[in-house]
């Protein structure tokens, strides 16, 4: 009997910017395709949207919650692996009509995966890498074809003095 392959975590925004709906839909066409062939375990579809303020309402929702603790957990990754996601989930200030007043948020990707093994979170697409842009398709693609992610291959491949 074959070990199970990886969980996903598809993040999507829901109010998408012109094109990026049939990108989702190719995306999750390819989930399907992985899970029916074995090469993951499954995977969720998680909507959400443009952006979250940390200090917001909205933050203190369960759903908030969910968001601002994934955030939290996608970057302790990145920190773990010398990755950057800085340029997809960007820090900014806005301005509350409601409010009156200007207050910090997290800007979300319009798509994001996030891979798990188990409950041990394993790869975030995109990430940045150096200048290297690493993105869902990349890690998709390798999935497919049975490979771990660039990420885990450039380590192995890195000798140790």
């Amino acid at each position: 009997m074959s070990e199970p392959g990886p969980y996903i975590e598809l993040y999507v925004r829901s109010l998408l910017p012109d094109g990026a709906g049939k990108r989702q839909d190719t995306v999750i066409d390819t989930l399907d395709a992985l899970e029916r062939d074995g090469e993951i375990a499954g995977y969720d579809v998680i909507v959400w949207g443009k952006q979250i303020a940390p200090e917001s309402a909205a933050a203190n929702t369960e759903e908030g919650r969910y968001i601002l603790n994934r955030v939290a957990e996608f970057k302790q990754w990145a920190l773990s692996n010398n990755v950057s996601l800085e340029s997809f989930y960007e820090r900014r200030t806005v301005d509350s009509a409601v409010a009156d007043a200007a207050t910090d948020a997290i800007r979300l990707p319009v798509i994001g995966l996030a891979e798990y093994d188990g409950e041990e979170l394993v790869h975030v697409a995109p990430c940045t890498e150096g200048g290297t842009v690493h993105t869902i398709t990349d890690r998709l693609e390798n999935l497919e074809a049975g490979k771990p992610s660039t990420l885990a291959q450039h380590d192995a491949s890195a000798s140790l003095v």
